[in-house]
């Protein structure tokens, strides 16, 4: 997971990933006291947006999207956040090209196809077993 692993894998086409380190502009990054606050900055903006991502796992929205985000601010100024982003899609890219794998297709609609099939059976047992009963009251 370190950089050195990364150019030797192929990872960096020929350049085109930008370098590790801090993205402030070049007049924060002279100024010490400047800078850090900069980090501080950077890292409590992001820490909101990962908060935010977190309490969305649960509750309605892009948890994951929101979590990937926050990270994303994080790596604008933290090495080992863009390092987790590259780790991150470099397996997301992985997982993409198994996924259009045809075998790995074929065993994924057949398998997607079996378990519709047995929630249809479960389903048809229970209507038949217990017809069809709304579960609130509908009488006057």
């Amino acid at each position: 997971m370190n950089a050195e692993s990364d150019e030797r894998t192929g990872d960096s086409a020929a350049g085109q990933e930008a370098e590790l380190g801090s993205r402030a502009p070049e007049f924060i990054k002279s100024r010490r006291t400047l800078h850090l606050s900069w980090q501080v900055g950077v890292f409590v903006v992001g820490l909101a947006v990962v908060g935010a991502g977190i309490v969305m796992l649960p509750l309605p929205g892009p948890g994951w999207l929101v979590i990937f985000g926050g990270m994303a601010i994080w790596a604008t100024e933290f090495v080992w956040a863009q390092l987790v982003l590259r780790w991150t899609k470099r397996k997301v890219t992985e997982a993409a090209q198994r996924a259009l794998d045809p075998k790995v297709r074929r065993r994924n609609i057949i398998l997607t196809t079996i378990g519709l099939v047995i929630i249809a059976a479960l389903l048809g047992v229970y209507l038949w077993q217990c017809g069809f009963v709304m579960p609130w009251k509908t009488g006057r």
